[in-house]
């Protein structure tokens, strides 16, 4: 029988990818997410030598207030992020599985412990860890910790992954190479080299994992699995289409509070039902969704002020407004007041979106809508939905580390996915309602009409989830 590695290579062969070579942002700098200003949050690469280090330390406080027969261990670094306060908070979620070394053995001798191979026996947990670390000091202190059972997959909302029935290896690579080939096939994927495309299967395989996970302990409606962004690592994702700089308080610029509605919120609104909302939009491999939310905002207040839908220009905003960092990322509030400066938004015909930054072109002659001022929301949700209701769809920021992998229905992560503070995607609320007994917010993207339904993301209202509520704006048209 034809070993496994060998398989992949025919498989491999047989797909003929062709040459395409990864392509990463322009001059937008790579590494984003992994920087920060002092005191904010900031991702931490999986292959980190000090993340390690304090996995090993969670592993061993987690065994030592364990009460189980088997000592257990990282299986999967889901997500890593950490804050320089005194020392170094780190905000781990990870899976845990028992290995076959019973509690008897040393805890020095964990790292070589196997793992069940039966995965009744592994009894996988997903935990949250938040660690207090003081390396000059040699100092560690388990701040958090919260674990809960890694369920199987729900039958209601299977997702394009592996069986999770024990299977030969042979059985599981034509699986999974199955579903990778549809990926490739679906997405137009090709790489530079043979081991560029092995590279990215185990990426796609990893992240079919996250996406059970996800599946798995979703409290809402919500089906996750195979998406375009499937074959990118969390850090190459939130480099290529997310936004660091919302998480970083210290930069932003505050705005006026907007006066409350003057009625309570209906049961359910959506403005794309009333001619408010222009169609779904695409950023490319480019972090300018800040633009993208603040656009769709000024277009809907455009439209009830003046009666007319516009589609206005994303690409001035990321080549004229010096305030922000074009593909590097940007705040609503600092946009609004660029465009104050500039004078007013070009239409999308007349300044094309490219999806990388260049000289601005802005003319104020072709300006075609224009801002009097910006203001900031309540951080109540049910104020929330009764001012867009009353005023139009509203620019919003939330923690899209579920997003990468949703397909439908309505997300409900919990919140060990989606840290509140952890703010790193700027995204346009159009809507609310129910679904089923299941109160939603509906969300425009701006990664395309191929991304999610339809362009749009589902989330759970009511819980102030993903930081849904925190950055709530407008702009002003009198």
């Amino acid at each position: 029988m034809e070993t496994s590695c060998h398989l992949l290579s025919t498989v491999f062969f047989i797909i003929t990818i062709t040459v395409f070579g990864l392509v990463q942002s322009q001059n937008d700098g790579s590494d984003r997410g992994l920087v920060g200003a002092p005191g904010s949050t900031i991702q931490v690469s999986v292959s980190d030598p000090t993340l390690q280090k304090v996995v090993r330390f969670a592993e061993g406080r987690y065994n030592v207030g364990s009460n189980g027969i088997y000592l257990r261990r990282v299986t999967k670094i889901v997500s890593a992020s950490k804050q320089v306060v005194k020392g170094v908070k780190y905000s781990l979620v990870v899976e845990l599985g028992n290995t076959l070394c019973k509690k008897t053995a040393a805890l020095a001798d964990l790292a070589i412990c196997e793992f069940h191979a039966d995965p009744n026996k592994l009894k996988t947990e997903v935990c949250l860890f938040e660690i207090w670390d003081i390396p000059w000091q040699s100092k560690s202190t388990v701040l958090k910790q919260k674990c809960q059972p890694a369920a199987p997959t729900k039958e209601t909302n299977k997702i394009e992954t592996l069986p999770t029935s024990p299977s030969t290896p042979d059985e599981e690579s034509v699986e999974l190479l199955s579903a990778f080939k549809e990926f490739v096939t679906k997405y137009n994927r090709s790489y530079s080299s043979q081991e560029e495309a092995d590279k990215r299967l185990r990426i796609f395989q990893e992240n079919l994992q996250t996406a059970q996970i996800l599946q798995s302990l979703d409290q809402g409606s919500a089906e996750y699995g195979v998406t375009k962004f499937s074959d990118l690592t969390e850090e190459e994702f939130r480099s290529l289409y997310l936004n660091p700089l919302l998480s970083q308080q210290n930069l932003h610029r505050p705005l006026k509070p907007a006066g409350p509605a003057r009625n309570p919120a209906p049961p359910s609104w959506d403005w794309r039902e009333h001619g408010a909302v222009s169609p779904v939009k695409n950023q490319g491999m480019c972090g300018s969704c800040w633009a993208f939310s603040v656009t769709g905002n000024i277009e809907g207040q455009w439209f009830l002020k003046r009666g007319e839908l516009l589609s206005l220009s994303e690409q001035e905003l990321v080549d004229c407004d010096r305030l922000d960092q074009a593909c590097g990322g940007g705040l609503p509030s600092n946009a609004y007041e660029a465009i104050e400066k500039l004078g007013g938004l070009e239409t999308e015909t007349d300044y094309t979106y490219t999806g990388h930054k260049q000289s601005c072109d802005f003319s104020t002659g072709k300006v075609a809508a224009y801002i009097n001022s910006s203001v900031e929301l309540s951080k109540d949700e049910n104020e929330i939905a009764a001012w867009l209701a009353e005023n139009g769809p509203v620019s919003v920021a939330l923690n899209a580390f579920a997003m990468q992998f949703y397909r439908k229905g309505v997300s409900h992560p919990l919140k060990i996915f989606c840290n509140p503070w952890m703010i790193d995607h700027a995204v346009l609320l159009v809507g609310y309602g129910d679904r089923n007994g299941t109160p939603f917010w509906a969300i425009k993207n701006s990664w395309g009409e191929d991304y999610g339904e339809e362009g749009y993301y589902y989330l759970y209202r009511g819980s102030r989830l993903c930081g849904i509520n925190k950055m709530c704006s407008s702009a002003v048209v009198n």
